[in-house]
């Protein structure tokens, strides 16, 4: 389920600017599509979300089950900039082929097709968690973890979802450092899966810990590893498990 969100005032977007991993500058004076991320200032995820501007309207689409923690956050920040965020009338519809007119591509990878934000639509049936592992794109509450997830770690440079030129934003210093001077030895990456477990299994390299098993789908499955235990064939649960790639 996704809610949203109208962003009004003056300064809407001089405050994402300045609170999210994205650059919302793109955005201004044109319709498109951004895919953000809001921070702890120990860089570490709280929430994902989609930034649209439909002409002079700008829309935030979220996971509702996250929705009003990160509402209340923002406003937190809020001060005295001048912008409000306030439940919308349109909805979300998404899909592969035959897009609406209206529709922008979704901004993560090509493969995830269309959104369209309007009045609700029938939406076409899809396997998203297939075309997910296929393109090792994670999701709110499962591959993306509260107080957990390190961005370039769950591959938002791949899937542009963060901006290195765009300045200063909650948690940005920890993100550029991650980036800039330390070779990544653990993110989200696609391996094979005989047999299955359940979200959140640990994956097992001998009697070593080499990552945690999550969204799987016709025998393949996102993995977090800590690539250099990643080696052979491991286990999660009664399951075998086989790493692909670290596409992070």
């Amino acid at each position: 389920m996704r809610a949203i969100f109208d962003l009004t005032g003056a300064d809407r977007l001089t405050f994402l600017q300045g609170m999210v991993s994205n650059d919302m500058r793109t955005l201004d004076k044109r319709d498109g599509i951004v895919w953000a991320a809001l921070l702890t200032p120990q860089g570490k995820y709280l929430a994902d979300f989609f930034v649209i501007a439909l002409g002079p309207r700008l829309v935030m689409d979220i996971d509702a089950s996250i929705a009003e923690t990160t509402v209340k956050r923002l406003s937190m920040y809020r001060l005295r900039a001048d912008v409000q965020i306030v439940a919308s009338d349109l909805s979300v519809t998404c899909g592969l082929i035959n897009a609406p007119l209206g529709a922008l591509p979704d901004p993560r990878h090509i493969a995830m097709g269309w959104r369209y934000y309007g009045a609700a639509m029938d939406a076409p049936a899809v396997d998203w968690d297939a075309l997910r592992v296929a393109n090792v794109i994670p999701e709110t509450g499962i591959e993306l973890i509260a107080n957990d997830t390190y961005l370039l770690e769950a591959g938002f440079e791949r899937l542009n979802g963060v901006d290195f030129r765009k300045g200063c934003y909650v948690g940005q210093e920890v993100t550029a450092r991650m980036k800039h001077k330390t070779e990544l030895r653990k993110g989200l990456a696609r391996v094979s899966v005989a047999g299955s477990a359940p979200i959140g299994t640990p994956i097992m390299a001998g009697n070593k810990q080499a990552g945690v098993l999550f969204t799987q789908s016709g025998g393949s499955g996102i993995a977090y590893l800590r690539f250099d235990w990643a080696d052979g064939e491991m286990t999660a649960g009664d399951a075998k498990i086989l790493a692909l790639e670290d596409p992070c």
